[in-house]
């Protein structure tokens, strides 16, 4: 499955390699396809995005919005109200929205975690690790957002900051959507 990501990247001429303590069938499986080599048919579709030049949160704002049964989310900081309500949007025509926190989007004010509850959706706070620095989205499963781009406004107008997103790729997405459940079973439910 992953040999797919292999052959991207060995083909830009990028290093790859895994360096893990894990004894998961998911590090495993990861070495495995590093010692068997890349997959040239890689498939799928890329766009990247990169702040201040482009208009990264309409990206994830327009994917959230073609979501037809699920959307998993990982997110360190939390504040994009076009995101937010996307998400609800969602959420209020039957999508099955589930977001992971970080602790630090857990108080105050502007706390993604007490916004997405009063929204209907029951965020989880991944409070078992210094910081959940992840910033994910997996959406109906064949959809993968990632890269350093928080879910914020800062990341749109004031940061350089880049997004990647890959389509069509069920595979990788199973990647990101079994790192999600791992996460969600260390969570605890946020508590407002």
């Amino acid at each position: 499955m992953i040999r797919e990501l292999l052959a991207f990247a060995l083909g830009a001429g990028v290093a790859a390699a895994v360096i893990t303590s894990e004894s998961d069938g998911l590090a495993a499986e990861l070495r495995q396809a590093i010692a068997s080599g890349p997959n040239t048919d890689a498939g799928g579709q890329f766009a990247a995005c990169f702040t201040p030049y482009a208009d990264c949160t309409g990206m994830i704002v327009d994917r959230v919005g073609q979501a037809q049964r699920q959307v998993l989310v990982q997110a360190y900081t939390f504040t994009s109200a076009p995101i937010l309500k996307a998400l609800a949007e969602a959420a209020a025509r039957g999508v099955d929205v589930r977001v992971i926190l970080d602790r630090s989007d857990q108080d105050g004010s502007r706390s993604a975690a007490r916004w997405l509850a009063g929204h209907g959706i029951a965020p989880l706070i991944d409070d078992q690790v210094a910081i959940a620095h992840n910033k994910v989205m997996v959406v109906d499963g064949i959809t993968v957002i990632t890269g350093s781009f928080n879910f914020t406004r800062a990341a749109q107008e004031r940061n350089a900051e880049n997004l990647l997103v890959v389509e069509g790729r069920p595979d990788l997405a199973g990647f990101y959507t079994a790192n999600w459940q791992r996460r969600a079973a260390a969570s605890r439910l946020f508590a407002p």
